[in-house]
């Protein structure tokens, strides 16, 4: 893998830095002209955390956060704790309550209650509140009150003047779009906010993420269309030595894809769900359920392929409620529903 010059990031880095008058969206425009993004990525991530401007420690902090470098933003969080600022000890504030989010620090009740808790009077601030709050009603799987933060970011988003700062806000704004109407089952919209999140993103994380998603929302259309998401993600991937989400495309999602439309040539998997699911595709209905009797029958996908096993409609039916009931996702339900139709 290609690794940035140390001799060039030595060197920008001074020469960018002699210069507090720029805003951090200005550095990157300098940067971009002149070096590839793996190398804009490291000087920035330097830039962040020597800079002694206010603007650019707290602004940052975004930087850092949503392109995945956290290490870098737990010592950049630190710094402004320290800050004789009090907007800098309140925006350092947040930043960590999103980070102990993220890295799962605190039960989501916890991080709710802190999140409820601080009291700030900047837009900045308060929208990156609710989208922490976003991504906790996400997590339980939640989506009914998705509009009512939408229109409260919306409102803030018109009181925020850094293009910057509202650049990031956006792509974190597009990704929640796009689950979404995924979940609600309004595909094309889902799509249309999954593709400006990737025409304005640059961590690989969340452009593998964003592919695989919109890989899988092709599952009642075309192979073709989601397998090419599913290996664009793929690359990315392996490109980044991502290692876990790799793996997670070539022994789940991709094996998914191919077993749903019957391509399962070659198709192999050490997920057991999906090799029940590859002999379920063959047609071999008993030996994905005796795949099945090893594992635990605890996600709605494994009750559906045991429901295709058995030709159950008792257990279609059972996975059908556990997507509505439990998950509010009105996409993948689509699954049972149809194998319900099918031999009903």
């Amino acid at each position: 893998m290609h690794e940035p010059r140390t001799d060039v990031m030595c060197s920008t880095i001074p020469n960018i830095a002699k210069s507090d008058q720029l805003t951090l969206g200005q550095v990157l425009l300098v940067l971009r002209q002149e070096h590839d993004e793996k190398t804009v990525q490291q000087l920035t991530r330097k830039y962040c955390l020597q800079s002694s401007s206010e603007e650019i420690r707290k602004k940052g902090m975004e930087f850092l956060y949503m392109n995945g470098h956290y290490e870098d933003l737990q010592q950049l969080i630190e710094i402004n704790k320290f800050s004789g600022s009090l907007s800098s000890r309140n925006w350092a504030s947040v930043y960590q309550l999103a980070l102990d989010r993220k890295q799962q620090t605190y039960s989501s009740d916890e991080i709710y209650r802190r999140a409820n808790s601080l009291q700030t009077d900047e837009p900045e601030l308060k929208a990156l509140l609710e989208f922490i709050k976003i991504a906790i009603h996400y997590r339980r799987n939640a989506y009914g009150e998705f509009g009512n933060f939408v229109e409260k970011l919306y409102k803030l988003f018109d009181k925020i003047n850094d293009r910057f700062l509202l650049s990031f806000f956006h792509i974190r704004l597009y990704q929640n779009l796009f689950v979404y109407y995924l979940v609600r089952n309004e595909v094309l919209i889902a799509r249309k906010y999954a593709f400006r999140a990737l025409n304005r993103v640059t961590n690989p994380a969340t452009k593998v993420n964003l592919h695989v998603n919109l890989g899988l929302s092709y599952v009642y259309e075309t192979y073709d269309q989601g397998m090419y998401h599913l290996r664009k993600g793929l690359e990315i991937a392996q490109a980044e030595q991502m290692n876990q989400q790799a793996e997670a495309i070539e022994q789940q999602n991709i094996p998914f894809l191919s077993a749903h439309f019957g391509k399962v040539d070659g198709i192999t998997s050490t997920d057991k769900s999906e090799q029940a699911h590859i002999e379920i595709a063959k047609g071999n209905y008993k030996q994905a359920e005796a795949i099945l009797s090893d594992i635990d029958l605890n996600s709605p996908f494994r009750l559906y392929y045991l429901g295709m096993a058995k030709q159950s409609k008792n257990l279609l039916h059972q996975s059908y409620n556990y997507f509505i009931k439990k998950r509010s996702d009105y996409f993948f339900s689509r699954l049972p529903l149809n194998a319900l139709r099918e031999i009903w």
